[in-house]
């Protein structure tokens, strides 16, 4: 019988860094990778960038939706800017290792920003839940202080537990293989590194995706489904259409996230999990923030307007 082999101080050093694996499996493809990735980030910056300044400047759009709309954009360029950035270098340079407290920094920031992003569409979906079930009281319930009070609210409630979870999963002792078979720190491909039992580590991640999550994504539904039942009783087909549209880019957006979120974390894992899980989390933390601005803005009139005035001008 083979015992485990005890795991040494020498073993811990060694792993001291980590070697992301990314796009290794295609060395052919490395040069235009970087350019496609390049372009793709300098898209996201430009258009989300533009969005944020829009809905800054622009008199006509100075409402708690784009208030909204402008911090999701910040948003995006801080979550995309987590991930390609080393990305980018990582195909560049052919050099893939990332430091132990680089990578433990990146999973850190990659999940207080997603939770952000939970948050912060939930707040967007109660924003037209009011505009549409309470129209009267909107500027009441809505007003700039309680705006202020739940972006602020969206960006620093899940950072605690994040930092613990984050600091939790890296306290973790590290034997064997130093390969992180992904694009970036997440938490799966770095807790298969791990030594031992992790069931323990697996359960509280599953705990706080759910609190962090889940229940944003059911008061999502909770919210859309009053919408729709509001919308539904409406006298005229037109009223019914603009009531719509004005939730359809960010039922779009929702999907999108929540939907490939989901699958990443709650499907079971298998041997074969991992090709899906990269390309999953490309979806969510590259081209989903990529096809936002398109979204929002082929789909928004008074976005397009004020899009039109700023290149106008």
């Amino acid at each position: 019988m083979k015992h485990p082999e005890k795991i040494t101080e020498e073993n811990l050093t060694a792993l001291m860094e980590f070697i992301l694996l990314d796009f290794a499996e295609v060395p052919h493809l490395q040069g235009f990778l970087f350019g496609l990735f390049l372009i793709i980030y300098i898209i996201i910056l430009i258009s989300n960038g533009t969005i944020f300044l829009i809905t800054k400047l622009d008199p006509a759009l100075q409402s708690p939706m784009y208030f909204f709309l402008g911090n999701f954009s910040f948003l995006e360029i801080c979550y995309v800017s987590v991930t390609l950035p080393r990305m980018l270098t990582n195909l560049w340079t052919q050099r893939r290792a990332i430091s132990f407290v680089a990578c433990a920094t990146q999973m850190c920031w990659i999940l207080m920003l997603g939770t952000t992003e939970c948050f912060l569409l939930a707040v967007m979906a109660y924003d037209r839940y009011v505009a549409i079930c309470n129209p009267l009281h909107y500027p009441l319930v809505m007003n700039h202080k309680v705006c202020v009070q739940l972006v602020a609210g969206s960006w620093v409630s899940g950072v605690p537990v994040q930092i613990g979870q984050t600091f939790q999963i890296f306290s973790l002792p590290f034997c064997g293989s130093n390969l992180i078979n992904h694009f970036f720190c997440d938490i799966p491909p770095v807790l298969k590194l791990t030594c031992g039992n992790t069931s323990v580590n697996e359960m509280i991640v599953y705990i706080v995706f759910l609190l962090f999550v889940m229940v944003p994504f059911l008061l999502i539904l909770l919210s859309y489904g009053k919408i729709i039942s509001t919308i539904l009783k409406l006298p005229s087909t037109r009223g019914q259409a603009k009531a719509f549209s004005t939730c359809s880019s960010h039922l779009i957006v929702v999907a999108l996230f929540f939907g490939s979120g989901i699958i990443t974390y709650l499907r079971p894992k298998t041997q074969d999990s991992a090709g899906t899980d990269k390309v999953l989390s490309l979806f969510y933390t590259i081209i989903i923030p990529l096809f936002n601005p398109m979204i929002y803005s082929l789909r928004n009139k008074d976005v397009i307007m004020a899009l039109q005035k700023l290149l106008w001008k």
